[in-house]
């Protein structure tokens, strides 16, 4: 009897892998694959096991640039591909594709895959330090990636455009994903609900997310006697550099600004309160939250920049406001607000793309065509 394929999965934590990657390990195990997921134990383990995959921890820091510890992390992921020997092997975001495709490398894996969700802050922010470590990123990247056994997919023509630019990868390497996909049955058309308006920001509050800028725009309307409520979904990430910080959220929230009704399980249920949902960040691969509003059937509003553009349909599911920048936003929030009926229309607009273009079981399939390529 054949053996079953053993697929591995490198994630840098569990609850990132149980959100965007879980679909498919599911449809793999269905497949008669032998599914192993690498990645670091947030107490979530449980619920990727009991799909019948195997769990390794592994500590990813997610901000640390301690050497020693990022090569003891190296050598723990490089003690797993020996013992499990997969025969493909599929990071994901940044530390999980860096050190997995070294390792994959160095272990002479026959099948690597890797996804590119977005470039981050390395890629954004143009401090002398981030300079610094963008460079020796781009190498790493350039030294696992640019090899014929190895496959990468990027949600977007633009981060597809940066690696080609910087000769990380070649052009027969790459391959289009449009995001992770949204189970359009979990993620049902929800009309509005008549309660009054719901402005919603659902992601982690971090200040690249443009967390601040929805803040202020926010303060800025309710000055202007604005009757909507704005409110933050999502937690502080107090271990990413670019995390809002406590205080700053706390004089949000004392002012009425803002509500914050942190982390939740119920995202679809929380996403049909909002009346539009926005998005001011300053890069992204393609935002889970924004292809989610759209299933709902949600109005859009959100920056013209990589990702954030390409999860809407400009003018029609949703809008676009320039990044960084306060005012335009809170215009826009208050012009769509004013006009339900375009809230309407671009939320069924958003839904019809939903469907032609963010369907999870169109992305497992996609995933499995560069699984047995």
């Amino acid at each position: 009897m054949k053996a079953s394929k053993k697929l591995l999965f490198i994630v840098n934590v569990d609850w990132f892998f149980i959100s965007h990657r879980l679909p498919i390990a599911i449809e793999a195990v269905k497949k008669g694959y032998d599914v192993h997921v690498a990645c670091a134990d947030t107490g979530n383990i449980n619920e990727i096991k009991k799909h019948g995959i195997a769990v390794h921890s592994v500590k990813f820091t997610r901000s640390g640039t301690s050497i020693i510890k990022e090569l003891k992390t190296l050598l723990e992921l490089n003690k797993i591909f020996k013992n499990i020997s997969p025969d493909i092997v599929h990071g994901v975001t940044i530390k999980p594709v860096l050190y997995g495709s070294l390792a994959a490398r160095f272990r002479k894996i026959e099948k690597r895959v890797f996804s590119i969700s977005g470039l981050g802050y390395v890629f954004i922010d143009e401090s002398a330090k981030a300079k610094v470590i963008r460079a020796l990123v781009s190498f790493l990247y350039k030294l696992g990636l640019n090899n014929p056994s190895s496959s990468v997919i990027f949600q977007n023509n633009s981060d597809l455009s940066v690696f080609k630019q910087l000769n990380i990868v070649k052009e027969s390497q790459c391959r289009i994903i449009r995001g992770s996909g949204v189970d359009l049955k979990a993620y049902p058309f929800t009309p509005l609900i008549d309660k009054g308006p719901v402005v919603m920001f659902l992601a982690r509050l971090l200040k690249d997310k443009g967390v601040l800028e929805f803040c202020d725009a926010a303060h800025y309307l309710k000055k202007q006697g604005s009757n909507a409520k704005f409110v933050l979904v999502g937690d502080l990430d107090l271990h990413n550099p670019n995390s809002l910080d406590k205080l700053t959220l706390e004089k949000y929230i004392c002012r009425e600004d803002v509500y914050h009704w942190g982390y939740t399980n119920e995202v679809a249920a929380t996403i049909a309160k909002s009346t539009i949902m926005v998005l001011p960040s300053y890069r992204e691969g393609l935002p889970k939250s924004l292809i989610e509003a759209a299933a709902i059937g949600r109005a859009v509003i959100t920056t013209d920049v990589p990702g954030c553009k390409d999860a809407i349909e400009p003018g029609i599911t949703g809008l676009l406001v320039p990044a960084r920048e306060v005012k335009p936003l809170a215009e826009t929030i208050d012009k769509l607000l004013k006009n339900k009926k375009k809230c309407v229309e671009m939320g069924k607009a958003g839904r019809g793309l939903a469907e032609r273009e963010f369907d999870i079981q169109n992305v497992i399939a996609k995933h499995f065509e560069i699984y047995e390529e």
